[in-house]
């Protein structure tokens, strides 16, 4: 499994400051996707356990964080490995919050309880769900490219049985206390 990029710090992929994580490998190939490089699942570098724990420590270290965010490529095609990660994470920062992109809907994810796929979903609090459609690109929108993309409250959604939009929050706090 490769990464094609990390940001120690952003405010673009998700609410609050947010460390990020780009999975290689996407099999969706969007038209008018903005880094098609990241479709290649040998693009990068390759995720070592000595890289892993180097992004661990980093956003242990950063008390203002709000948060983690997967994107790509797509990080459900490297779904276990995902999985393993957010693991290994979660074992330092109990509870840290975690964002994912993907080309699938949630309806595509949930279908099939107990896959690598859903189970990596389960794991994260939202999901910005849904192929980037050119048609449909819209740059006001917060953290998707085409207004087709939803921003879905993840936990909600399960409890539910059914697509629940995610709320902003009021204020952001970084995990310092967590």
């Amino acid at each position: 499994m490769n990464i094609c990029g990390y940001y120690p710090e952003s405010i673009n992929e998700g609410e609050g400051l947010r460390a990020v994580l780009f999975f290689s490998g996407c099999r969706h190939r969007c038209p008018g996707c903005f880094n098609p490089k990241t479709w290649n699942f040998n693009y990068g570098e390759v995720f070592t356990p000595e890289r892993r724990r180097e992004i661990i420590t980093e956003i242990a270290d950063n008390p203002l964080l709000d948060g983690l965010t997967l994107a790509g490529g797509d990080p459900f095609f490297s779904a276990e490995g995902a999985a393993d990660f957010i693991h290994e994470l979660r074992a330092e920062l109990p509870g840290f919050p975690v964002w994912i992109y993907t080309g699938y809907t949630y309806e595509e994810l949930t279908a099939s309880p107990g896959s690598p796929e859903w189970n990596l979903l389960a794991l994260c609090q939202v999901v910005i769900d849904g192929r980037f459609v050119e048609e449909l690109k819209d740059t006001t929108l917060p953290y998707r490219g085409s207004s087709n993309q939803r921003i879905i409250d993840i936990p909600a959604s399960l409890a539910r049985d059914k697509v629940i939009l995610w709320e902003p929050a009021l204020s952001f706090k970084g995990h310092k206390s967590r």
